[in-house]
């Protein structure tokens, strides 16, 4: 039995392949450039990404499960369909598939679609898929942090109804879980879908005044101006992929990313710990000279 992770150097993906190999798994992970990978030696590294077809089909020789996560790009979903169906040829029917959070809700935004999309191909072409759908990433914080303490400004656009902000090693490990539980399995098991939330639903105000209490000082939360926000992420990224952020950020204002009934306890009992919390990986963002204070 072997396993073939994508995305196998980004936030999610390294995780997953360190909790696969922590489980004594068969790894394989594809990537564009091996030099730059730090894995074990006992995992197995493919040079190529997922419009590589000829990479694609040596990937998967001898594998029996697929982990997939392809980043947001314009060229996304491509990328899923193709991955999906060199896998399908090559006889790999167990999945476990990273899409996001109220994917089947939020189809006006590109890669929420993208990702629905890829949910109804997995669904249509017979796969035996877990597909998980994260929440926002509270890593994303890394990104704004020098906002946060330069200026005492919250800036993320999340909106008043709450998001369930997740770890991203807490959905590395589910994804590990459910790929040995399918990869495992004596017989194609049905498809499931797992919501991937935090254990704390927090508005914009609530995360300022977490960090208003961390940095013992004042931190406002920057409103729901999802036009500023865009222009804001125009600043380093393309023009489309600021467009479809702020797109993003408008679902959070409208309509937040709250789990469902038995969300946090179906995802404790399936790793046996409570969830990480938004509050402790806040603190390790904290500058050093704060820390030492």
């Amino acid at each position: 039995m072997s396993i073939l992770v994508t995305g196998a150097t980004g936030r999610v993906g390294h995780h997953v392949v360190n909790q696969l190999v922590k489980r004594n798994a068969q790894v394989r992970v594809l990537t564009r450039d091996p030099s730059k990978t730090t894995f074990p030696d006992s995992v197995e590294v493919v040079k190529g990404d997922l419009l590589d077809i000829d990479a694609l089909r040596v990937a998967f020789k001898g594998v029996t499960s697929l982990f997939l996560l392809n980043a947001v790009t314009g060229d996304e979903f491509t990328q899923a369909l193709i991955t999906l169906n060199i896998a399908r040829e090559a006889g790999v029917e167990r999945v476990v598939y990273l899409s996001v959070f109220d994917a089947d809700k939020a189809v006006n935004v590109p890669h929420f679609a993208v990702k629905y999309g890829a949910e109804r191909m997995l669904e249509q072409m017979g796969f035996s898929a877990t597909i998980l759908r994260p929440a926002y990433f509270i890593e994303n914080e890394q990104m704004i942090k020098d906002v946060i303490f330069n200026h005492g400004v919250y800036p993320m656009p999340i909106g008043g109804k709450g998001v369930a902000m997740v770890d991203v090693r807490d959905i590395a490990e589910v994804a590990a879980i459910e790929l040995l539980r399918r990869d495992k399995a004596a017989g194609k098991l049905p498809t499931d879908i797992i919501n991937m939330v935090g254990p704390d639903t927090l508005t914009g105000t609530e995360v300022a005044a977490i960090w208003s209490d961390i940095l013992g000082r004042q931190v406002n939360y920057g409103g729901d101006d999802a036009s500023g926000f865009e222009q804001n992420m125009a600043t380093f990224m393309p023009k489309w992929a600021a467009y479809e952020m702020r797109l993003m950020a408008e679902r959070y204002v409208s309509d937040g990313m709250i789990p469902q009934a038995g969300d946090v306890t179906r995802l404790t009992q399936l790793l046996g710990r409570p969830l990480r919390r938004y509050r402790d990986y806040a603190k390790t963002l904290l500058p050093q000279a704060a820390v030492e204070a």
